[in-house]
């Protein structure tokens, strides 16, 4: 069961995100105060999260909107700042006291209400594409636990994998390798993460119970994004 505090955290994160979208319907654009609070849990969370990033994400509701030129822009009366967005919308939430004091905009030049808001947890892609299993496994294992840190709905949820994602035009291939054989990961057409209706990238599933406990899986292209399967 969740402690006091838990539920607090729990309770703060929840009326964040909906005063985010709340704010992006109504008024066309997202409080930097609120989108800081869900933020700074990452940061200030205090177990294992070697193998994690946490960034801020854009995303369209619904498949009718497009990433391709959208652009973030943290706006305040002391505070002008672009905010870079990559292939999944993801980017690198700057925690700032003036734009948190001044409750600065975060501003789309799209129309705000077509997109949703949220932190995005992903895995730390390495720069040698070569991932060891335990650490795929760990990885996952901390992902899972910050997740059930924000959200009690992920407390029956298991790990089971690990996903790849790179660009639809991408020919990308991600092996794993043991001491008896190398095989390839099944391309597919799908999300970078559960749940987004933006499903254009290539994406590789390396699944836990399907290999052997020590293998290395590896990417020679770098990916979009690295996520944990969580089921």
């Amino acid at each position: 069961m969740p402690t006091i505090r838990q539920l607090s955290v729990l309770l703060g994160f929840g009326l964040s995100v909906h005063a985010c979208a709340v704010q992006a319907q109504e008024a066309g654009w997202v409080s930097y105060r609120d989108a800081y609070r869900s933020m700074v849990l990452f940061a200030k969370y205090g177990k294992a999260k070697n193998f994690l990033q946490n960034h801020y994400q854009v995303t369209p509701r619904d498949g009718g909107a497009s990433l391709d030129g959208l652009r973030l822009t943290l706006s305040g009366k002391t505070t002008q700042l672009s905010l870079p967005l990559d292939a999944t919308g993801r980017t690198t939430f700057p925690l700032l006291k003036a734009a948190y004091d001044e409750n600065a905009m975060l501003v789309l030049n799209r129309k705000i209400s077509q997109f949703s808001f949220q932190p995005r947890l992903s895995i730390i892609p390495r720069l040698d594409g070569v991932y060891e299993a335990a650490d795929l496994r760990a990885a996952c294992d901390q992902a899972l636990q910050y997740m059930r840190y924000t959200d009690a709905g992920y407390n029956l949820k298991r790990c089971a994998g690990i996903r790849f994602a790179f660009s639809k035009r991408s020919d990308a291939v991600v092996r794993v390798r043991d001491p008896d054989r190398e095989s390839s990961l099944a391309p597919n057409e799908g999300a970078a993460f559960d749940g987004e209706t933006n499903k254009d990238f290539r994406v590789m599933v390396y699944r836990f119970a399907d290999w052997p406990e020590k293998v290395q899986v590896i990417s020679q292209q770098s990916p979009v994004a690295i996520a944990p399967v969580i089921e």
